[in-house]
């Protein structure tokens, strides 16, 4: 009995098969907002209404711009009175300017699976639909593909179609690096309204939040200057409500040209980080800005890749800057950077960062100003980045130094110290003899064993002012004290 019913329901799967097929057709639709439309010639309306309260749907696939989602509504129709369409299945493709992507819907189950069983039949008259999705990440020209797979005697037959479209940059996002430090970094972020300047009728943008992703390691964290209120007005201490009228103006809108600042403190978070610190080259993270349009069409866009600036040792021609501040730029990073890079790299003279200073001196935490005539104790890093360990000495050379000089001793010899960043601390004192700002400078780290001679940069700046009246000859005697 069992096998008279599976002869005939294979009889059956196999007349299926072979029996004949509607076409299916197919429409594509992209699913977007509409927009308001604008008031007719001669319609009764306010001179400051400029916009009508009709809506008008998009004709075609719009304004599309890079970090929106594009959304589409696939439909195959049975436009047959009598025949069904038969094993039918749908392949959905997006192909950007680099890849291809598969874009997953509800009736490609019959291909991605090799089961017969899952093909779908469409009744005359009826039609089965989907919806496809994907958030655009390229500029460039993009094709949607879809590909429509039915049986129809025996015979798998396919209809494709292919929809092309432009995406664009909606924002420009440009970024300036300026090292505060070994472990720190100031990114300026300036975010622009480009759709005008690339021939794009698109309105204004509702900048909703801003932020930016830090690399493993490093943390990043917003640079705002908060208003000045008067905590004794209890207007200004009731923070629960707000104004509409106030929301709109903390909410930045950039029309078209229009461009806005940002700035973040990104710094070495965990401990590794913290103790490697951030060199030149090192990837700081990507700046992000969420973007509203003016139907409220949410969109994302990222930034390039935020890299670690190098420092401004050399000028243009490979000399010397003398004028760098070095304090708080990151150049001892750099160069142990740079002399941790040479031992992977063949041959030396290459003139390579560690080989232009193979000793770096540098401040901890230097003061910005200083008291005209007295004295103060500064206290200097000294570390060797050769792969040999060397005898050195520190010489702060007078005829090197102007307005800030030496206090007492000019030099102290180091000894012995190791390599691959070895260091000690050393203290010198410093006095400064006219007021105004001056550089620091004179620094000099020389080898006792093969006489070669380093020239420091600038160590930091400092500002020496006049003290105030009756209190020099007090300053004066403590200091010496």
């Amino acid at each position: 009995m069992s096998s008279a019913v599976s002869g005939a329901s294979t009889t059956v799967l196999d007349a299926a098969a072979i029996a004949p097929s509607a076409v299916p057709t197919l429409k594509v639709m992209r699913l977007q907002a509409g927009t308001l439309g604008t008031p007719a010639a001669g319609a009764l309306l306010s001179s400051n209404q400029i916009l009508s309260s009709n809506l008008l749907l998009p004709d075609s696939f719009g304004l599309i711009h890079v970090g929106e989602t594009f959304s589409a509504y696939l439909g195959v129709l049975n436009a047959s009175l009598d025949l069904p369409v038969r094993g039918l299945s749908m392949v959905a493709q997006l192909q950007t300017p680099s890849r291809r992507i598969l874009l997953p819907t509800a009736l490609d189950v019959a291909r991605n699976n090799n089961n017969n069983s899952s093909s779908r039949e469409v009744a005359p008259g009826e039609g089965v639909d989907a919806l496809i999705s994907r958030r655009l990440e390229e500029v460039g020209q993009h094709i949607l593909r879809v590909e429509v797979n039915y049986s129809s005697n025996g015979e798998i037959k396919t209809l494709r179609k292919f929809y092309r479209f432009n995406v664009t940059d909606p924002l420009l996002i440009s970024t300036s690096v300026t090292r505060s430090g070994d472990a720190a970094c100031l990114v300026s972020i300036t975010v622009e309204n480009i759709m005008e300047k690339q021939g794009v009728n698109g309105g204004a943008v509702a900048i909703s939040s801003i932020g930016f992703d830090a690399t493993d390691g490093l943390s990043a964290m917003q640079i705002t200057v908060e208003d000045e209120r008067d905590d004794s007005d209890p207007i200004h201490n009731i923070t629960q409500r707000q104004s509409a009228l106030k929301l709109y103006d903390s909410t930045v809108i950039l029309q078209p040209g229009d461009s806005y600042q940002y700035l973040f403190s990104v710094n070495a978070e965990s401990e590794a980080a913290a103790l490697r610190g951030i060199a030149f080259g090192d990837e700081l993270g990507k700046a992000f800005v969420v973007f509203q349009k003016s139907m409220g069409e949410l969109g994302k866009v990222y930034s390039s890749p935020v890299m670690c600036p190098p420092t401004a040792f050399l000028t243009g021609d490979g000399s010397q800057n003398s004028k760098f501040v070095v304090h708080r730029s990151g150049l001892s990073v750099d160069v142990a950077a740079a002399s941790a890079q040479r031992s992977s790299l063949s041959g030396r003279g290459d003139g390579s960062l560690d080989e232009l200073l193979p000793v770096t001196v540098e401040p901890i935490d230097p003061p910005s100003t200083m008291r005209l005539s007295v004295p103060e104790k500064i206290s200097l890093l000294v570390v060797n980045h050769s792969n040999q360990a060397m005898n050195l000495q520190i010489q702060m050379r007078l005829s090197r130094m102007t307005g800030v000089v030496v206090c007492g001793p000019s030099f102290i010899t180091l000894g012995s110290v190791p390599p691959s960043g070895g260091s000690c601390t050393i203290d010198f004192r410093l006095v400064a003899l006219v007021a105004g700002l001056f550089s620091v400078s004179g620094c000099f780290i020389v080898d006792l064993t093969t006489g070669m001679e380093v020239e420091q940069p600038v160590l930091f700046d400092v500002f020496a002012k006049l003290p105030a009246d009756g209190t020099e000859e007090e300053e004066k005697k403590e200091s010496f004290l």
